[in-house]
C-alpha cells in the first residue's frame, strides 16, 4: 500500500470508528429511555458529540505518525482525495465522510484547505436513493388491513422493553385522532398508506415514532410521543400531523435526537418529506450530526454570497457587551464574536463565554435555548463588508482577525439563526400577541428551569421570537447550572439606614440570586408586570426556585412538551 492510498484508508477508517460509535450511543438512548436513565441519557447525548472531535484528532495523529512526510505535502492531496473518493463509492454515509475527511484535512494542511481540489467543497458521492438493506422505513396499508389493525401492528413493531398501560386505549385514542385530523374532502385513495421509520427517536424523557400518512399525492406528518409512568409502563401522549406542531418539535431550540441509523442521507429524505421548509442544513443538525450541518451551512452561506450584493453590517438592536454582533440582510442568520475585552461592568474571558457556549452545546435545549454553529477560520470578503463594520471589528476584536488577499479571516465565531429580539417585538406588538409574547416569556424561563438552566441575564434584548412565535434566550455569557445557584430571600433590614442605603446591607456571594428583586426587573411597566404575574408569580418567589433546584439535585427532571397540553392524549380510564 502506497503512501497516498494508506492516508485515504486511514482517514476513512477514522470516520467509520467515528459513525460505529456514534450508532452505538444511539443504541444505548432505547436502553436508558427503557429504564428511565434520563442522566445517563444527557451523559450519552454529550459524548456522542465529543466523540467526533476525539476522532478527528487520533486520526491527525496516526497520519503524522505513519506519513509524517507525505501528510504535508500539499502536492499529495488531490491525488488522496480521490483515492479517497474511491473507498466511497458504496458507503452508505459517503456525505458525512466527506465533512469527517476536510476535519482531518484542514488540520493537516492548516489553511491549505482553502483550495478547492484538497477537500470537499463541493459533495463527490451522490446519496440520491441510498437505502439500507432492509429499507427506512416500514409501511402499512388500512385499506387492505383496517385502520385499527395497521395501528396496532406499527405501535408494536419497535420491540420496547416496557409494556404498555393499556395499548387498546391508545390504539382507540390514536385513531380517534388520526380520523378527526382528516377534512371533510377526505377520501381514501388507492395508494393510502401510512409511513414509519424504522426505528424510533429520542430526546429528554420522551421515545418519538416518526412517520407519514401518505394518501395520493397528499403527505402528512404522522408523529407520535411515547411517555413513561411511575412504574415504567409507556402510553401514546398526542399525535402531531399538523406542519407547525412537527417543526416546533424539530425545533434549532431543542436538544439533537438519537436514533440508530445506517443510511442518514435516508433519514433526511424522509423528514424533508414532512418538513419540506426546513433545510438539510437542519434536517441534518436534528439528527445530531451537526458537523456535515456546518459543512452544508457554509456551503449555502458561500453559494448566497455569489448571488446577493449586499453587505455585512453591524446588528441592529442594543450593543452587547461581551459579544459583537453583525449580520447579512438578506441571510437569515447572526454572526457573533466573543470581544477581546468585555465592556464593564461586564467581568468575563472569552475562555469562560466559551465554556457558556460549549454548556449550551451539550444541554437538552427544551426548545428554549438557540442552537449555535461555531466555526472557526471564516473566510469573508473584504470588499462586502461595511466601513462601520470593519472599523468595528478591528476595535474589538483584532486578536481573532487577519487579511488573507482579498478576505478577511474571522478565527473565531459563532453563527445562529436570526430572530426578533422580544424587546422590539414587545415595544410593537399588541393586544392578544403582547399577552401571548409576555406570557411565553415566562413559560421560558420555566422550561429553561426544570431543566436546570438559570439563564443569569433575563433581560428582554437577551430573548428572540422564532417565526412560530415562541420565546427564545440567546444570550449565554452569564448562563449557568440551577445547581449551581443559592437561591435566597433579602434578609429584613437591621434599621433606616440600611433601607435607605444604595449598596446591599447583606453579604453577596457570587452565586446568590434573590428571586424577589425579580418583581420590577421583568416588567416595569406595572400594566405588564401584573399581567406577567397574573401567569408567573412564582418566579418572584424563592420557595420556587429552590423546590425547582433540589428536585434536579435529586435525579429529577422536568416534562417539557413541545405541543400544547390540549393535544395530549387523556389516558385514565
Amino acid at each position: 500500500m502506497n503512501d497516498i492510498e494508506g492516508i485515504a484508508r486511514t482517514i476513512l477508517t477514522g470516520f467509520d470508528k467515528h459513525y460505529e460509535l456514534f450508532r452505538q450511543f444511539s443504541r444505548e438512548a432505547k436502553i436508558h429511555f427503557e429504564r428511565g436513565q434520563w442522566q445517563h441519557a444527557r451523559g450519552a447525548g454529550k459524548e456522542r458529540i465529543l466523540g467526533y472531535e476525539a476522532r478527528v484528532k487520533e486520526t491527525v495523529q496516526q497520519l503524522n505518525q505513519r506519513y509524517p512526510e507525505a501528510s504535508r505535502n500539499t502536492e499529495l492531496w488531490p491525488r488522496i482525495k480521490s483515492t479517497y473518493i474511491s473507498l466511497l463509492m458504496n458507503h452508505l454515509q459517503a456525505e458525512c465522510a466527506e465533512t469527517f475527511y476536510n476535519s482531518v484535512a484542514c488540520q493537516v494542511l492548516h489553511r491549505s484547505y482553502y483550495k478547492i481540489e484538497y477537500i470537499f467543497w463541493r459533495p463527490a458521492i451522490s446519496t440520491e436513493h441510498l437505502d439500507s438493506s432492509g429499507g427506512t422505513y416500514r409501511s402499512f396499508y388500512p385499506g387492505q388491513e383496517g385502520l385499527r389493525k395497521s395501528l396496532l401492528q406499527l405501535l408494536t413493531g419497535f420491540e420496547l422493553a416496557n409494556p404498555f398501560e393499556n395499548l387498546r386505549r391508545d390504539v382507540r385514542y390514536l385513531e380517534d385522532a388520526l380520523l378527526a385530523n382528516r377534512s371533510r374532502r377526505w377520501k381514501v385513495q388507492p395508494n393510502y398508506q401510512l409511513q414509519v421509520l424504522g426505528n424510533l427517536f429520542f430526546r429528554n424523557k420522551a421515545a418519538f415514532i416518526i412517520g407519514r400518512e401518505v394518501n395520493g399525492d397528499d403527505i402528512r406528518p404522522l408523529v407520535i410521543p411515547i411517555l413513561q409512568n411511575s412504574s415504567q409502563e409507556i402510553f401514546l401522549d398526542a399525535l402531531l400531523m399538523r406542519a407547525k406542531e412537527v417543526s416546533i418539535l424539530f425545533s434549532f431550540a431543542r436538544a439533537y435526537f438519537m436514533t440508530d441509523m445506517d443510511v442518514p442521507s435516508a433519514y433526511v429524505d424522509f423528514l424533508h418529506s414532512i418538513m419540506p421548509t426546513k433545510s438539510p442544513v437542519d434536517l441534518y443538525a436534528l439528527l445530531g450530526l451537526q458537523k456535515h450541518a456546518k459543512t452544508l451551512f457554509y456551503r449555502e452561506l458561500q453559494h448566497h454570497l455569489k448571488h446577493s450584493r449586499d453587505n455585512f453590517r453591524i446588528a441592529p438592536g442594543i450593543r452587547g457587551m461581551v459579544m459583537l454582533v453583525f449580520t447579512l440582510p438578506s441571510f437569515n442568520f447572526v454572526f457573533k464574536i466573543i470581544r477581546d475585552h468585555a465592556d464593564p461592568p461586564k467581568k468575563i474571558s472569552r475562555a469562560q463565554v466559551k465554556q457558556k457556549y460549549a454548556l449550551v452545546k451539550y444541554h437538552d435545549r427544551v426548545g428554549r435555548l438557540a442552537d449555535t454553529l461555531e466555526y472557526s477560520d471564516v473566510a469573508i470578503p473584504l470588499d462586502r463588508i461595511e466601513p462601520d463594520l470593519l472599523d468595528e471589528l478591528n476595535a474589538q476584536v483584532p486578536s481573532l482577525l487577519e487579511i488573507d488577499g482579498e478576505n478577511l479571516v474571522i478565527k473565531h465565531c459563532y453563527i445562529e439563526r436570526r430572530m426578533i429580539p422580544l424587546n422590539e417585538y414587545l415595544s410593537q406588538a399588541t393586544g392578544k400577541h403582547r399577552r401571548q409574547a409576555i406570557y411565553d416569556y415566562g413559560r421560558a424561563i420555566r422550561d429553561l428551569a426544570g431543566a436546570n438552566i438559570f439563564p443569569g441575564d433575563m433581560m428582554h434584548k437577551n430573548f428572540g421570537l422564532t417565526r412560530h412565535q415562541r420565546v427564545v434566550f440567546y444570550d449565554y455569557d452569564e448562563i449557568c447550572y440551577m445547581t449551581d445557584c443559592r437561591f435566597r430571600n433579602i434578609p429584613a433590614a437591621r434599621c433606616i439606614d440600611d433601607e435607605m442605603s444604595t449598596e446591599p446591607w447583606y453579604s453577596v456571594e457570587e452565586n446568590d440570586v434573590f428571586p424577589e428583586t425579580f418583581d420590577s426587573f421583568f416588567f416595569p411597566n406595572k400594566k405588564s408586570r401584573e399581567l406577567f404575574l397574573k401567569h408567573h408569580h412564582e418566579l418572584i418567589e424563592v420557595d420556587y426556585w429552590k423546590t425547582i433546584r433540589e428536585t434536579i439535585i435529586k435525579g429529577g427532571q422536568a416534562d417539557v412538551f413541545s405541543y400544547s397540553p390540549k393535544m395530549r392524549f387523556g389516558r385514565r380510564g
